[in-house]
């Protein structure tokens, strides 16, 4: 997982790819739903930068 990556205070106030609505899997005691979108060899996280447009909650094409 990521947490080996980051510390969470390093996510706080970013803006995440997630894949959502996954069927729901049991992860560290904890139901999930969905998954951050990362790169694959060293954990990137794809991070957006708000340009004024967007809105969370919105579909990445």
């Amino acid at each position: 997982g990521l947490a080996e990556y980051y510390k969470p205070e390093e996510l706080v106030g970013k803006y995440v790819v997630v894949v959502a609505n996954l069927q729901p899997k049991k992860m560290m005691g904890l139901e999930s739903q969905g998954m951050l979108l990362a790169t694959c060899d060293k954990p990137v996280l794809l991070t957006i930068e708000k340009g004024g447009d967007e809105h969370v909650g919105e579909r990445v094409c």
